[in-house]
């Protein structure tokens, strides 16, 4: 067993975890914040999502011990208290949420390709982006609109 410690949505947290336990587990099971799910364990679906210092990374692929010492916020830790972030608004507004199974990991990898692109995306851009994350629903169409208004939003803000 080895000890991490890491801050996630913004406190510090530490845990004893087998070396082989990956960071998705450890945020689910340890953590208790079910947020960010599990769907292949192949990383092909993008449902585990989640930032590590910044960066959108799938958490089925990084072991925990290796996010010792990072920054990692999860789709609980996205909105600012009660008031959703922009791209979680964008969803809810556009009928992005389907089934909601991928969503989180949606959201989070919207929030990181915004952020990457400035907020200066058009539709093929998003499309591309989001090759990594599946949706079972068929629900693209009104992700890449989430995507987009949020981005149009994110840039006035900016």
């Amino acid at each position: 067993m080895t000890t991490i410690n890491m801050t996630v949505n913004g406190k510090a947290v530490s845990g004893e975890v087998e070396d082989r336990t990956l960071l998705v587990e450890f945020i689910r099971e340890g953590l208790r914040l079910t947020g960010t799910h599990v769907g292949c364990d192949t990383s092909q679906c993008g449902a585990c999502v989640v930032h590590v210092d910044g960066k959108a990374i799938k958490s089925c692929t990084m072991l925990a011990v290796q996010a010792d010492g990072t920054n990692v916020v999860t789709i609980e830790g996205l909105a600012n208290g009660a008031d959703l972030h922009p791209v979680q608004a964008a969803f809810k507004e556009n009928h992005g949420l389907q089934c909601g199974f991928c969503t989180p990991g949606m959201i989070m990898s919207a929030a990181d390709m915004i952020e990457r692109y400035d907020g200066k995306l058009d539709e093929a851009t998003i499309r591309a982006e989001l090759e990594g994350n599946i949706c079972r629903c068929t629900g693209y169409h009104n992700i890449v609109k989430s995507i987009q208004a949020a981005a149009d939003e994110m840039s006035k803000s900016a």
